[in-house]
């Protein structure tokens, strides 16, 4: 897969392709459908797909203040993209300037002179341009004259229209499984594991720590799940290890912190993650977040939950 940053990166040779459009943010089961038929399109014409995403999220250029939590930074979507049959992906710088181009100027500088592109499709209710003045029906239009058919697909899974913004309603309720039927795999955060406190390792369950840092995360709470190292080289890259994850702040110890996802590898003494790059799935909720009166109590509960998640891991992939 090529990724490209800028329209200076797009080759200039590039041969005729089939473009999709959109935020793609979690490649849910709603992206996915328009990713099939965008390759179904593609096979059939003989062209690449190239998928053309926006990073960061319009929504964080335009209206900051309320800017969604990304559920997938560009790397990981691009891999996800790539397993949804995408060949390119072109990673479009969105700012102030790209904000205010007209419907034509985005299609003609991006699609037509850019990707050179013989068909689009994107979601049935993707707005694109100046005022979100560019929809579906302008595509079908501007593609007549400029040589490209373009189709509107449908996100409905069934009677759930299948949206970013609903996997972000699931995970801010905990409900991690609702997440996965909406995404078809188990949510995911990857992160760089980072030095905490320390006290879970004098307590007799080190974790690994990632900061949440605007990712989108679950709810407060414990989690039973597994993790992955993924740099390249690393003796367990690729080995999913069970683990019982805690998301939050901690409320039993004092002082502030920032929300991150702590996990507990499982049945691995002296594991060091440090400074390696994970990725953290979501099986099910345990339990909310609770502020224990002592440690000891705390000890207690934790050994609970290490139970638990043996119990909840046992026999999934």
């Amino acid at each position: 897969m090529r990724i490209w940053r800028s329209l200076d990166d797009v080759p200039a040779d590039l041969a005729a392709t089939v473009v999709t459009i959109g935020n793609f943010d979690g490649v849910h089961l709603g992206h996915r459908a328009v990713l099939r038929r965008t390759r179904e399109l593609a096979d059939e014409l003989g062209h690449r797909v190239v998928a053309v995403t926006f990073d960061p999220h319009p929504i964080a250029v335009l209206r900051p203040d309320h800017a969604p939590q990304t559920l997938t930074e560009v790397g990981t979507r691009c891999a996800l993209l790539a397993d949804a049959g995408v060949d390119d992906v072109f990673v479009l710088p969105f700012d102030r300037e790209v904000a205010a181009w007209t419907p034509e100027e985005f299609v003609r500088r991006v699609v037509v002179d850019g990707l050179h592109a013989r068909a689009v499709v994107v979601g049935a209710n993707f707005r694109f341009g100046a005022r979100a003045a560019g929809d579906v029906a302008f595509l079908r239009e501007f593609g007549r004259e400029h040589g490209f058919t373009a189709e509107g697909i449908e996100l409905d899974g069934g009677p759930q229209v299948w949206s970013s913004t609903y996997v972000r309603t699931c995970l801010a309720a905990g409900d991690v499984e609702g997440a996965a039927e909406a995404l078809g795999r188990p949510f995911s955060l990857v992160g760089q594991v980072v030095r905490g406190d320390q006290r879970g390792r004098e307590l007799g369950y080190p974790t690994a720590n990632v900061p949440t840092h605007g990712l989108a995360a679950p709810a407060d709470g414990v989690y039973a799940g597994r993790l992955r190292v993924l740099d390249e080289g690393d003796p367990l890259q690729g080995q999913w290890l069970p683990a019982a994850i805690s998301v939050g702040t901690n409320p039993t110890f004092e002082g502030e912190r920032d929300r991150r996802v702590e996990s507990y590898v499982l049945d691995r003494e002296g594991i060091e993650l440090y400074d390696r790059t994970v990725e953290v799935t979501f099986t099910a909720r345990i339990r909310g977040m609770v502020r224990f009166d002592g440690v000891e109590e705390l000890l207690e509960r934790m050994t609970l939950d290490v139970e638990r998640t043996r119990e909840l891991l046992e026999g999934t992939a």
